[in-house]
């Protein structure tokens, strides 16, 4: 009998290929799906390459913003131990070859007045190629006592060009003052004019090098950059220039190629970013985490809703294996496609972000290509996806030929949990439970310096991991009962809300796999605000101690004599005319002296703690500020862990003296007292110990917020002190403005990195809801035909989709507030736990809001479906 036309055997494909080519067809005949499919993982390959540029660009415009050596310096020439002479600067520019000469020298002197306000010199040339500054304003010195500065000291120092300004100059040579210390003289400059320079960071003026030489009387330079002429080379140059700096014992001055110390400086300005990418890299890996796991959960929708098809292919002859190979080729072409679109779009981002900065008048450098990291990238987004695949298509595989003969709509109904997964999430819960219990147990004491914080913080970590891990695995059970509490108020809404709730509880397995993920978000953020709070709280605490006023005036004017030597301080007419300024506020005068207890030095003062607002941030250990009084003491937590006290206590105090005054604890603090000190006590009692009648200081607050009352205040503080040198005005308020800075900045940036962890949660919401109303058309078109209306339909839809938010809301904050008061105890800083509810409920509501309205779009396009087109839909 003859065969047929048909292909030999041989020829046919094979099974695999023939299981390959069906699914990579279904998956290719529907991009809208591949998109979806897709889109957690393009998001996290925009963030991850996106980072990569955005550390490029920082860099680039670092090296090209912050290195001092300029460009045309061919050699440099440095003086290690020795300095250059005047003679040996001249007689290089003299050398055949040499373009031009630039001395270079540093310095750093104080202002000659009350604020004590710090500049640091520099010597350039001001002009040629050979300059490192700019001129802004004015011009640049060209005779002797002339200053130029730049644009820090002019807006620090409120330096304009005319000005006549005083600095403290250290003079050259052995010259000592009248008390031993490195002799100084007042230089009067004149500011010609303001000037940019790329490697500024402080307030600095310069002037040419010889000028500042002239100024403190010193002589040489450590440096010096030389530029050549066209045609020779750096090596020439040194062996040219080897002979003007031989030392006497034969060893030469060190000579250094203009390129590699500008390489050098490039490295030392990169390198300062190099923790903050580190710390972008952890942040993006929790990322990348929740790309995997959204991407894992819409993978499970998509294939539950090809479940018959999955079915039709094991009843025609295909095997399990087979079809988790197919379908993880299919997940790997997804993460081909959203990993090259994510690198693309990340790409765009970076080079168009040089421009926006030029047209918005910043300047930014532009990247180069980095391929090799596009390359891993994109490879890494194919492991993702491939990873993320594995678990859904392993159980989608496993689906019975009987499957055939059911409807799609009833497939995906599974709602509880194998045997094997209950068990797995209760020993992870247990796991983690038991690793809890065994940090709490061991809290450390307050002030305990033995304790190892961070094996506790690492605990902590694998605790929280296996408690995430167990919300994981257990989260299909936790659905229905989270949903019965926060979908009360739901119900209340009629129909339409309970609809909502069912919706969400019938697929509890979907609805847990989408919510862990905005958990995960929550969790983070949640954990950081409160970290975030209790650390601004403990700063707080700790400034109301060492910078309990905006303004702090203190001198040693002497006074006269008294029995017991020479009094110094403040005088009382001064402490009178501070206290009557009315751009000051609180202003409140102390004395201070020095005592000691069982051989440890300490400082007492009788600064009165509730006269300051700052006060009421001070927390007591133990005891209460109220009670001090005659014979009473607050004392420093160095003193009460030192000599184990607690209020109630006695402690004795010994006087310069050799007098001992016996004193009761009336509070301990958690850190050390106000300026510094380590006892407060009343007025009498320091009496007692030999303090000086005078007012050692006076605390003072700006008289109204702001920068420029605070301005207003130092300059009326100056004002009224007028020209004396032996009284120091220390601005606190800046302490405690870099402080909220620093923290501001850790805030900012942590909480900006982790919002990628929601919007990747934010992104899932929406696949999941898109996907979902997709697979529920017919059910959409059954609701439509039965009177609900479109408005009613989208409503449904978008409450639906907030309740992912509400589910992972709640679960995040469960997960998110108990740990990170885990950790701030285990950090030890006694700091009191802080609970920003206000941001909380804000983070929650916000969340829940997104959530919403991530699925706006899915529901505005189930809307538009006509019912009757709806009820014929098969799938």
């Amino acid at each position: 009998m003859s065969r047929g036309p048909g292909p030999r055997p041989e020829e046919r494909p094979g099974p695999l290929a023939a299981v390959l080519r069906t699914q990579l067809a279904g998956a290719l005949a529907r991009p809208g799906r591949l998109l979806m499919t897709g889109l957690s993982v393009l998001v996290a390959a925009f963030v991850v390459f996106g980072t990569v540029m955005a550390q490029q660009i920082t860099e680039q415009t670092t090296v090209d913003r912050f290195r001092g050596t300029p460009e045309a310096a061919d050699l440099v020439v440095l003086g290690d131990d020795d300095v250059i002479t005047d003679a040996q600067t001249k007689a290089v520019q003299a050398i055949p070859g040499v373009a031009e000469v630039a001395a270079r020298t540093e310095n750093g002197v104080s202002l000659a007045e009350v604020s004590r306000r710090y500049l640091e010199l520099q010597g350039d040339p001001g002009s040629g190629p050979l300059s490192r500054v700019r001129l802004v304003a004015g011009g640049y010195p060209d005779g002797p006592l002339e200053l130029a500065v730049n644009r820090q000291a002019s807006q620090r120092l409120d330096i304009e060009p005319g000005d006549r300004v005083g600095l403290l100059v250290p003079v050259g040579g052995d010259a000592e003052a009248e008390d031993g210390t490195e002799g100084t003289r007042t230089v009067t400059v004149t500011v010609t004019g303001v000037v940019e320079a790329n490697s500024d960071r402080e307030a600095t003026g310069y002037a040419p090098a010889a000028a500042l030489n002239a100024m403190g009387h010193i002589e040489g330079y450590p440096r010096i950059d030389v530029r050549a002429e066209d045609g020779v080379s750096a090596e020439a140059l040194t062996e040219r220039l080897s002979a003007v700096f031989q030392r006497t014992d034969g060893s030469a001055f060190e000579f250094v190629p203009g390129a590699t110390v500008r390489a050098e400086e490039a490295r030392a300005a990169v390198d300062q970013y190099a923790d903050v990418f580190r710390l972008i890299a952890m942040f993006l890996a929790i990322a990348v985490v929740a790309a995997a796991l959204v991407a894992t959960s819409t993978f499970r929708v998509v294939f539950d809703q090809r479940l018959r098809q999955l079915a039709l292919l094991r009843t025609i002859g295909a095997h399990r294996g087979q079809l988790v190979r197919a379908l993880a080729v299919e997940g790997a072409l997804v993460g081909l496609i959203a990993g090259t679109a994510g690198v693309l779009l990340a790409l765009g981002a970076g080079y168009a972000a040089p421009v926006i900065a030029d047209a918005a008048g910043l300047s930014l450098s532009a990247p180069a290509v980095p391929v090799v990291a596009a390359v891993a990238v994109v490879l890494g987004a194919v492991l993702v996806t491939v990873g993320a695949v594995l678990a859904p298509a392993t159980s989608a595989a496993g689906v019975s030929p009987l499957q055939t003969l059911r409807s799609a709509g009833t497939l995906a109904g599974e709602r509880g949990i194998g045997r094997a997964r209950l068990g797995i999430g209760l020993l992870l819960t247990v796991c983690a439970a038991g690793l809890a219990a065994v940090l709490l147990g061991d809290l450390p004491e307050p002030g305990d310096l033995n304790y190892d914080s961070v094996a506790g913080l690492m605990l902590t970590v694998l605790s929280a991991t296996l408690a995430f891990l167990a919300l994981i695995t257990l989260g299909p059970l936790l659905v229905r009962p989270l949903l019965a509490a926060a979908g009360w108020p739901l119900r209340r809404l009629g129909p339409t809300g309970t609809l909502a709730v069912g919706g969400i509880g019938g697929a509890p397995r979907r609805a847990a796999a989408v919510s862990v993920v905005v958990a995960l978000g929550v969790a983070l953020v949640s954990g950081t605000l409160v970290g975030i709070a209790t650390l601004q709280g403990h700063m707080d605490r700790e400034l109301a101690a060492q910078a309990p006023a905006d303004f702090d005036v203190s001198g040693t004017v002497s006074a006269g004599e008294t029995t017991n030597g020479k009094v110094s301080g403040l005088s009382t007419d001064l402490v009178r005319r501070l206290e009557a300024v009315p751009e000051l506020a609180d202003a409140t005068a102390y004395r201070q002296t020095d005592v000691s207890v069982s051989g440890m030095e300490a400082s007492a003062v009788d600064l009165d703690p509730t006269a300051l607002p700052s006060s009421r941030l001070l927390r007591p250990v133990s005891g209460s500020l109220s009670d001090l009084g005659p014979g009473e003491v607050i004392v420093s937590s160095r003193l009460a862990r030192g000599l184990g006290m607690a209020a109630g206590d006695s402690i004795t105090f010994t006087t310069a003296n050799k007098d001992t005054v016996r004193m009761s604890v009336a509070a301990t603090l958690p850190d050390g007292g106000p300026l510094g000190a380590d006892a407060i006590v009343t007025p009498g009692d320091l009496d007692k110990m030999g303090a000086s009648p005078l007012p050692a200081g006076v605390l003072a607050n700006a008289a109204e917020s702001g920068q420029a009352a605070r301005n207003a205040a130092e300059q009326a503080i100056r004002k009224t002190v007028g020209a004396n040198s032996a009284i120091e005005l220390r601005i606190l308020a800046e302490e405690r403005d870099d402080s909220e800075a620093d923290i501001e900045m850790v805030a900012i940036l942590s909480l900006g990195l982790l919002g990628l962890t929601v919007l990747i949660a934010v992104v899932g919401v929406g696949t999941t809801t898109g996907l979902t109303v997709l697979e529920r058309t017919r059910e959409s078109g059954l609701l439509r035909a039965l009177g609900l209306g479109r408005s009613g339909l989208r409503f449904l839809i978008g409450m639906e989709a907030g309740l992912y938010g509400v589910l992972g809301g709640v679960l995040g904050l469960a997960l998110g507030v108990p740990y990170a008061w885990l950790s701030v105890r285990l950090l030890n800083l006694g700091a009191p736990l802080l609970l920003p509810y206000g941001q909380l409920l804000a983070v929650f509501l916000g969340l829940v809001f997104v959530t919403a309205l991530a699925g706006l779009l899915p529901a505005r396009r189930a809307a538009r479906v006509s019912p009757v087109v709806a009820l014929g839909t098969t799938e």
